[in-house]
């Protein structure tokens, strides 16, 4: 220091800034610490992100937590596909506690005689309707589905997966619908088709369970398509009636 000169003390950084800068911080020392063994950054990643939002969610939302502790009272049951891209929390922004989610490859939803042959998502759907009591149910697909893809491309007689080309077999009346409406379309655009009539399709089957078409006509459930296209950055929303009609889309 100069003499004669002074200086004034640095300002104290608020407490939530610092913490946003020590999370930062955290990123890059994950990020530059290729030391670790494959095991280690995975411990690493898990830690850091539960950490992340120990800090910036569950700490700062007591009373949702201590809600959400007693009991679970979604009003939602969505039923989504597994696409890494596509997860409906973060899509749109459900908080602890406000949808019951199922998801699985491309979003389907097996029809009522089909159930004990696929009963994990037959299951949700039951304890969500029954138990649950939720009131309203989504389907939502998405853009550059993989299982679409897969299910509009597959071969007969020609087995490429053990599991999956079973599983995507319930949504071949979707793809009879989007090979017919589509014909002279690319194969781009036939799986555009395809993943839009798969959701209406696991919409029918849903609305083909007893206690979910009584839940309906009683009032006390609603059935909602959705399509998000992560491309765009955009959200196509209807309701699907009592009556198996669509309503209009609305776009967000």
């Amino acid at each position: 220091m100069r003499g004669g000169e002074t200086h004034e003390p640095l300002p104290s950084i608020p407490s939530k800034f610092a913490l946003v800068l020590l999370l930062v911080f955290y990123d890059f020392l994950v990020i530059a610490q290729n030391t670790f063994t494959p095991t280690e950054r995975v411990k690493q990643r898990i830690q850091h992100g539960f950490e992340k939002f120990k800090q910036e969610t569950f700490l700062r939302q007591p009373k949702l937590f201590r809600e959400v502790a007693v009991k679970q009272t979604p009003k939602f049951m969505v039923i989504a596909c597994s696409d890494s891209r596509v997860c409906p929390t973060t899509v749109l922004g459900f908080r602890p506690g406000e949808a019951f989610v199922v998801r699985n490859i491309a979003n389907m939803v097996p029809p009522p005689e089909q159930a004990m042959i696929y009963p994990g998502t037959s299951a949700a759907i039951e304890y969500a309707v029954m138990v649950l009591k939720v009131e309203s149910i989504m389907v939502i697909g998405h853009s550059r589905c993989g299982g679409i893809l897969a299910l509009m491309t597959q071969k007969e007689n020609v087995k490429r997966s053990v599991f999956v080309e079973d599983w995507i077999q319930i949504g071949l009346a979707a793809r009879t619908a989007a090979l017919k409406a589509a014909a002279d379309k690319d194969l781009e655009q036939q799986c555009t088709m395809c993943e839009k009539e798969s959701i209406n399709l696991s919409l029918s089957n849903l609305l083909a369970f007893p206690f979910v078409h009584d839940a309906v006509m009683n009032g006390n459930l609603t059935l909602h398509g959705g399509y998000y296209n992560f491309v765009e950055g955009s959200f196509e929303y209807w309701l699907y009636g009592a009556d198996g009609k669509t309503g209009a889309h609305s776009r967000f």
